[in-house]
């Protein structure tokens, strides 16, 4: 059976009728470009070949009915007068949070079956892409007058306003809008946008995803916490945002001599350099230089992240000294930190050795071992059905 199959054979047995279609919208790692979004800065991510389906049906008598194949037995259903954040909450918040955001184009209700592969709490946009994928599929149905980055702005606000997670545009735009064998370049203060060729397979290479089995919670983690420091040192250095600092020479006011001075100065050092960095991948994916030339530029973003955004994990930080003795060409965690995966280039010959090393460290170490899978640039938010 087909996903689609799948989908829409699971709808039937939750709601007794057809969809009306159904919408896929992927997960994304990034390569590169972590806690700029927020900041007004520059990412740099892919889309991942794991998706999360929606098979949607608009409906009568003004109900939200939200079936989950992650989640057996557990149907949520609530009127859509009644939506409202914390109503419903968990996993059924994003889709209803799309919902509320939209509920003038669907007074009536909807029924939403949604099945997913995205790997949750690893840090790959397994909530954007379930937001994403209900998103698109009411864009289709009822709301067509509705541009990609008004998709944006609904999945985002299911997240910032409705459930409480306060991601910045970057989840969101990779889902809706990457394209296979390529990176999508964005500039989140201007939304501007270009699809950057990605071709590992061609130069030899395989971005390898490592889950350490550590989860995040972007709502009740630490990921708000440096939202409001970056807030914070942008408006003791009076800019609009740390994307305006023009380099590591101009954060030096911020260390006043405090403790709090001194966290807000590692906080606004890795967005001012992990700018950079995101540019000078992009400069090299554009230029001569093949794919596996930008695998320095990924390590030093780890060390970024965990020494100045202190955000990395014991076992992330395994994780990537490991792939790095191993043979890998650059490696770093990924996602809003405190958990999560690792992601790692290497030569596709030796994703086997690498993954393996890292394994057998998790072992020695009394962890235990992650799972390891290879990612290829993939296709952003589609209809299937």
């Amino acid at each position: 059976m087909t996903p689609v199959e799948r989908a829409r054979q699971a709808f039937a047995d939750a709601f007794g009728g057809e969809p009306e279609g159904v919408w896929a919208a992927p997960g994304r790692v990034n390569v590169i470009g972590e806690h700029t979004d927020y900041n007004d800065g520059f990412v740099l991510p892919v889309a991942l070949p794991h998706t999360t389906r929606a098979a949607v049906a608009r409906r009568e008598g003004g109900l939200v009915a939200l079936v989950s194949a992650q989640h057996p037995g557990d149907r949520v259903e609530v009127p859509v007068a009644e939506l409202a954040p914390g109503r419903p909450d968990g996993w059924a918040g994003y889709p209803a949070g799309v919902v509320d955001a939209l509920r003038d184009r669907v007074p009536g209700g909807v029924s939403v079956l949604v099945d997913g592969d995205v790997p949750a709490g690893m840090g790959l946009s397994s909530s954007a892409a379930l937001s994403c994928s209900v998103a698109l599929a009411l864009r289709d149905l009822a709301a067509p007058d509705l541009a990609v980055a008004d998709l944006v702005d609904v999945a985002r606000s299911a997240e910032n306003d409705f459930v409480g997670a306060p991601t910045g545009i970057l989840d969101q735009s990779a889902s809706l809008l990457c394209t296979a064998g390529h990176a999508l370049f964005l500039d989140t203060r201007d939304r501007s946008s270009e699809q950057v060729p990605l071709d590992l397979a061609a130069a030899g290479l395989e971005l390898l995803v490592v889950d350490t089995g550590t989860t995040h919670d972007h709502a009740t983690g630490g990921y708000g916490d440096r939202r409001r420091e970056c807030e914070q040192a942008a408006e003791r250095l009076g800019v609009r945002a740390l994307r305006d600092v023009a380099d590591v020479a101009a954060i030096a006011p911020l260390d006043d001599g405090t403790a709090e001075g001194a966290v807000l100065l590692r906080r606004a050092r890795h967005v001012v350099t992990e700018n950079a960095r995101v540019l000078e991948v992009v400069r090299i994916l554009r230029g001569t230089g093949g794919p596996a030339e930008i695998g320095p530029v990924l390590t030093a973003g780890h060390a970024s992240l965990r020494d100045d955004f202190q955000i990395s994990t014991g076992e992330l930080d395994t994780a990537v000294a490991t792939a790095l003795e191993a043979g890998a060409a650059g490696a770093r965690m990924v996602g809003g930190g405190f958990g999560g995966s690792a992601v790692v280039l290497v030569g596709a010959d030796r994703t086997h050795t690498v993954a393996q090393a890292i394994a057998d460290r998790f072992g020695q170490e009394g962890l235990t071992p992650p799972r390891a899978f290879a990612v290829v640039p993939s296709p952003g938010a589609q209809r299937l059905a």
